[in-house]
């Protein structure tokens, strides 16, 4: 299964094809990803304002998912003065401001993941009492139990955003609300990383999205495991936003502003969200924030189903979404926050090879680490292969440049396509396991290599 690219000149551009590659760096251009499809006129022109001419993927060159945005939106609003299409256009807000490499990692991957992992069961063990403490009532030390988790999520997350991604594919089936509630939580707080946001800004976003389904709490078991719920069933569900807020408001130490963010989750920028029906600005930011972020987690992990969307097929539907459900610059943050293939996807290439991208590549993010673990007859390796794309393309490219090699001969290696979760029974997270500890025996040799040679300069035998 190869990718069959072809170069065409800028002004053949269409919607629906898939641009693979430009005439420029793709960071000469204003576009979010190494990669995408076009989707309206206003991204024709941008091509034409930046480039001659560009490569398509006709292979994925089909016209983009479409999100199912009237589900959104079916339920009877308590204010129909103001209800309005879940697909109508917001315009005119303000840039977000965005203060990108704030927070250059600082921990490597295997360095962070042991302390994640504990972090992670703490954090779901506290989630877990701290809804079935404010259920009852019984508030205290609820709040400062989830003051702690959040502000040692953003400190995990400030270190290497690679680790806790990691753990967002761990399964709690029986727990989907306190599951979705924690990955919801790393989302926001990756994507506020990326965005610069303030260390407390971010423990506000994470205290917000670990609490904003305490509302369900006052829930039906049976409304909230229902598929499809009827109209009337649909706007008793969205009550939980109002009961959280109660719960909430009446608990002592909850900062206003962590209120705020489970108020605004579900609102959407043109006024078709819940339960206040704000638009644009009246949202504030982390409470769109939560609403991306939200959305997001809901399409890549929804409640009973065995096989959720793929993520670029999750992405494609909240870039469907873009300017009227969410901010959209907002969009394109979260998009270059995680990338098209974010760590754990599980990705087909090129050559019809299966493997995991195990940590990304935040300068090329079409180009992540991996590790291959089925042939191209989707056969299980005997064990899986490392491979760093961004550094295998850039010691083929210098091979042509000393004339080792013509281009005609090298084979680049490309991601064909990201494959859902739980394709050809890989064990994803097992994967990652045989990376960290690669990684480890790998970083203690070095420094066992590296200490000999320092006692050697210093005549040590």
């Amino acid at each position: 299964m190869g990718v069959k690219q072809i170069k065409i000149d800028v002004s053949e551009v269409t919607i629906g094809m898939f641009v693979s590659g430009l005439d420029r760096p793709w960071t000469q251009t204003p576009f979010p990803l190494q990669g995408f499809y076009v989707r309206d006129l206003d991204e024709i022109n941008q091509l034409k304002a930046h480039c001659h001419h560009i490569y398509i993927d006709v292979l994925k060159g089909a016209r983009p998912v479409k999100a199912n945005l009237r589900s959104m939106s079916a339920a009877p609003r308590s204010k129909p003065s103001v209800r309005t299409s879940a697909s109508e256009k917001v315009t005119g807000m303000p840039p977000l401001k965005v203060k990108h490499n704030a927070y250059p990692v600082s921990q490597s991957l295997r360095e962070e993941m042991s302390e994640a992992r504990e972090l992670h069961r703490e954090v779901y063990g506290a989630v877990s009492q701290v809804l079935e403490q404010l259920a009852r009532g019984d508030a205290k030390g609820a709040i400062l139990d989830t003051k702690r988790a959040a502000s040692a999520m953003v400190g995990s997350v400030l270190r290497c955003p690679d680790a806790f991604t990691w753990l967002t594919r761990v399964k709690q089936k029986d727990e989907h609300t306190y599951s979705h509630s924690v990955r919801s939580a790393i989302w926001g707080i990756l994507l506020g990383r990326h965005m610069g946001l303030s260390k407390s800004d971010l423990e506000v976003l994470a205290m917000g999205l670990l609490l904003k389904d305490v509302g369900k709490t006052r829930l039906p078991s049976e409304l909230l495991a229902k598929k499809e719920r009827s109209a009337i069933e649909q706007a008793e569900y969205e009550k939980f936003v109002t009961l959280g807020v109660e719960i909430l408001e009446q608990t002592p130490d909850v900062p206003p502003r962590v209120v705020s963010v489970v108020k605004t989750h579900r609102e959407h920028v043109n006024g078709s969200g819940y339960p206040g029906h704000l638009r644009g600005e009246k949202i504030p930011l982390l409470g769109r924030i939560a609403a991306v972020v939200t959305f997001y987690d809901e399409v890549t992990n929804p409640r009973g189903v065995k096989y959720p969307l793929s993520p670029s097929k999750a992405v494609a539907q909240l870039y469907e979404g873009r300017d009227s459900l969410f901010q959209g610059d907002l969009v394109v943050e979260f998009i270059r926050a995680i990338g098209l293939y974010p760590t754990g996807t599980l990705v087909e290439l090129n050559t019809g090879e299966v493997a995991v991208v195990v940590e990304q590549n935040f300068e090329r993010r079409l180009k992540p680490h991996i590790m291959v673990v089925l042939d191209p007859y989707k056969r299980a390796l005997p064990e899986p292969v490392y491979l760093d794309m961004a550094a295998d393309d850039k010691q083929k490219q210098a091979k042509i440049d000393a004339g080792k090699l013509s281009a005609a001969e090298v084979e680049w290696v490309e991601v064909a396509q990201d494959l859902e979760p739980g394709a050809y029974d890989v064990d994803v997270l097992g994967i990652c396991d045989e990376y960290i500890q690669r990684a480890a025996v790998k970083q203690g040799l070095f420094g066992f290599l590296k200490s000999k040679k320092l006692a050697g300069m210093f005549g040590a035998s």
